[in-house]
């Protein structure tokens, strides 16, 4: 049975790597294949190859169905009324509020509306306290099909919608018939969701602002939407945010409750003389009650992969006896296994699922003559979480590494602290806080606000410390299945030779440098940042980032989304140079975040003195003047725009004092334009014609119709023309006249919101630059192009 649930689960991991649905026919043909295996071959390997094609076939079956609830092109962009329910907790993100809408009628005629979906609702009325799960609204929405944006070590927004079930995404128009019809719908989903939603507002009022109060939500129920990005930072660099959530530990202890309280009043016949025991053994009361507990708080939890694991394992563990059949741990936790994998098999996607059940199976195979004999006392009790601590730190380091470039070496010492506190003091205050009436809630919630508080100070402390964190970059595959080889040798049982060795394996995973190009050669990314401009230029021993991204959200812009993990992933920590264009907001929003989390040597730019980012910079920075050259590993570097007489002018736009570099090697060139006008085009062709020849041309301006003129292009004669734009992005860049005009001239037109991120190798000689688009090295069947 193992086999084949370990099958199963590969069989379901490898649809999510291709780029298309196999049909039905060949879904048939796979299952059938799998009968004949059941019937000619026998044992393990048998197992294991008819459940990975029953794998592949569930998770395909399960795939065509969700991708069939399509929203048609000609309903993008276009009013749609509605009848719907709000089918989560609706978030309040400042400006408004985003929600789940379940679908129950199309009021528009024609329309053909997914039957679920995602909506922001800007200026929403009296926010979130209106909006409400299981509330029956009528609304005027406008509609796109799903879509995020496309970037190497990035988060896939698409891939996470499909394994929600949403199938379009929007916004509520402003529209008077715009009104709630029915304030409740009884089913039992909402029914889960309202309390969950009711629970999120007592904490908040109880506890009226405080700093901490979105962490405590998250312990209760699992909403971790309201903690600040600098708090997660924190979490992150000591190894504590699995404790940020409703994980296995907590589960496990409030099932346990359940079955010491149920199986005490049951065993006293809840002090009567009915002699229960005699009808029902106290054990299988005590499993009932357990898993009854488990269910229903999984169910507030937001039923997460962690909680999932935990309640599938306690409910086997529960049946099996019942049923009087003794469980081995190993297939409780296969069981687990595939039923949240059978359940969704999106889930494979996550670094949750491969943590969470990374670090049960590490514990099993660390147990095996160590971990599991019997430990007696206080002190035996401290041993065994001292060694499960210890084998979880060092069997999860090589996932870590591959998931999030980067271990905290802190962690064991913070989990220490931290393990204690929030499992036996927060999370039990916190919960009987929510659950305990008004008079009593608060002072409860206040005392584990304060506990988590103090919690949150020392792990403060812990993460400013010098060495918290090793970073390293993600390791190609083979490099880290070697070291995934070498921590089992240090894991392995008492009397396995020269455990040590296995560390050896982690030598090349620690010492692995980041790529760079050939001497004389350059790399350029642009990547896909939505709506705003954001490139790496990467020379064989230097880094430059040429803009920095826009605003999505008052603490998410294009340095936090895009910019630091892709960073972080290739294990780059130092930028020899940032170049930030001008001050508007889809190109310097990032500049702050990135010169806070990174050390860069220098930054120039045409921003204002006062602005935050120059003055984070001080010294290291510099204003961008026409004229400035300098060289890196055979790589000429030339400042074009703006000239020095353009910041004596107050009347001027940023955009006029757009950076405009040349980067040139080899006789291969970019230009990287910024936001330049004709103004700007005409005086570049007046005081340095020569000087504009390129390759690759960044199209000025995204594409506007104030930009690329003909004799502009005429003179820059590239053989690329990259629109870094955001999809359906409402100022229509690029202009259909503008998009054209490139087609015209022959120019190879690529676009971030249709190819993902782009990286141009500009190599020697006369070849062609190598060009290669995200979107289609790394196809997937839910991205629908």
């Amino acid at each position: 049975m193992r086999c084949a649930i370990l099958g199963f689960v590969a069989g379901a991991a490898f649809l999510q790597t291709r780029p298309a649905l196999p049909d039905p026919w060949h879904l048939l043909a796979c299952a059938l294949a799998a009968f004949v295996l059941l019937l000619a071959l026998r044992g393990p390997l048998r197992a294991a190859c008819a459940g990975g094609l029953l794998g592949f076939c569930w998770a395909a079956f399960l795939a065509h169905a969700a991708l069939s609830h399509e929203l048609p092109k000609a309903d993008e962009g276009r009013d749609i009324q509605l009848i719907g329910t709000i089918a989560n907790l609706p978030h309040d993100f400042g400006e408004g509020v985003r929600f789940h809408l379940d679908v129950e009628t199309a009021l528009t005629a024609a329309a053909q509306v997914p039957p679920k979906l995602a909506l922001s609702w800007y200026g929403a009325p009296s926010g979130a306290s209106t909006i409400r799960p299981g509330a029956r609204w009528r609304l005027t929405v406008r509609l796109q099909r799903p879509h995020g944006n496309a970037n190497p070590y990035g988060f896939d927004y698409e891939a996470w919608l499909l394994g929600q079930g949403v199938r379009a995404t929007g916004y509520v128009r402003p529209n008077g018939d715009n009104r709630r019809l029915d304030a409740f719908v009884p089913t039992p989903s909402n029914l889960v969701e309202r309390s969950r939603d009711a629970l999120r507002a007592r904490i908040m009022e109880a506890l009226g602002g405080k700093p901490y109060a979105p962490v405590i939500v998250a312990l209760v129920i699992g909403d971790q939407r309201g903690i600040e990005q600098a708090d997660w930072d924190i979490f992150n660099r000591t190894g504590v945010s699995h404790l940020v959530a409703i994980s296995g530990l907590h589960i496990t202890m409030i099932a346990g409750l359940a079955a010491w309280a149920a199986a005490s009043l049951w065993r006293r016949s809840f002090f009567t003389r009915a002699q229960l025991p005699l009808l029902l053994p106290t054990q299988k009361v005590a499993a009932l009650a357990g898993a009854t507990a488990a269910l229903l708080y999984v169910l507030l939890a937001g039923f997460g992969v962690p909680a999932q694991r935990t309640l599938y394992m306690l409910s086997v563990v529960a049946l099996a006896l019942w049923c009087g059949r003794l469980a081995s741990v190993s297939h409780v936790l296969c069981l687990a296994l595939g039923l949240v994998v059978v359940l969704d098999p999106w889930c494979l996607l996550w670094p949750g699922f491969w943590l969470s059940f990374g670090a049960v199976g590490v514990i099993l195979f660390a147990g095996v003559g160590r971990i599991a004999r019997q430990e007696q006392g206080w002190r035996g009790a401290l041993r065994l979480a001292a060694r499960t601590q210890y084998a979880v730190t060092l069997g999860l380091v090589p996932v870590t590494l591959l998931l999030f470039a980067q271990v905290s070496l802190i962690g064991p010492l913070a989990n220490a602290v931290a393990i204690p506190v929030v499992s036996f003091v927060v999370t039990p205050l916190a919960l009987a806080g929510s659950l305990l009436p008004a008079p009593l809630s608060a002072p409860v919630l206040l005392l584990a606000h304060l506990a988590i508080e103090a919690l949150a100070a020392v792990l403060g402390w812990l993460a400013a410390l010098p060495h918290a964190v090793w970073s390293a970059p993600s390791p190609p595959p083979w490099l880290f299945l070697l070291a995934l080889g070498g921590t089992a040798w240090m894991l392995a049982p008492r009397g396995w030779p020269h455990r040590w060795v296995g560390a050896v394996s982690w030598l090349p995973l620690f010492a692995l440098l980041p790529t760079h190009p050939p001497p004389g050669q350059f790399r350029v990314t642009a990547f896909d940042v939505g709506q705003g401009m954001a490139l790496l230029v990467e020379t064989e021993r230097h880094r430059l980032l040429y803009d920095t991204g826009p605003q999505y959200a008052a603490t998410q812009n294009g340095a936090t989304r895009v910019l630091l993990p892709y960073l972080r992933a290739r294990g780059i920590h130092r930028l020899d140079g940032m170049i930030v264009s001008h001050s508007d907001v889809d190109h310097a929003s990032g500049a702050l975040t990135l010169l806070e989390a990174l050390r860069v040597d220098w930054m120039a730019s045409s921003l204002a003195p006062g602005h935050p980012a120059v003055r984070k910079a001080q010294s290291g920075h510099r204003r961008c003047v026409a004229g400035q050259r300098w060289e890196w590993d055979g790589v000429a570097f030339e400042m074009l725009q703006p000239d020095e007489a353009s910041y004596a002018d107050p009347g001027l736009k940023a955009n006029a004092r757009s950076c405009t570099l040349r980067i040139s090697a080899h006789g291969r060139a970019i230009l990287l334009a910024a936001d330049i006008e004709a103004a700007q085009e005409a005086q570049l062709l007046a005081s340095a014609p020569d000087r504009l020849r390129a390759d690759v041309l960044l199209a000025p301006h995204h594409g506007s119709g104030t930009s690329s003129t003909p004799a502009f292009l005429a003179a820059v004669q590239p053989s690329i023309g990259v629109f870094q734009v955001g999809h359906r992005n409402r100022y229509k860049h690029p202009k259909k006249q503008v998009y054209e005009r490139y087609g015209e001239l022959g120019i190879r037109r690529l676009r971030t919101d249709r190819s993902g991120a782009l990286v141009f190798d500009f190599g020697e000689g006369a070849e062609d630059i190598a060009v290669s688009a995200y979107r289609r090295e790394q196809a997937r069947y839910w991205h629908g192009r």
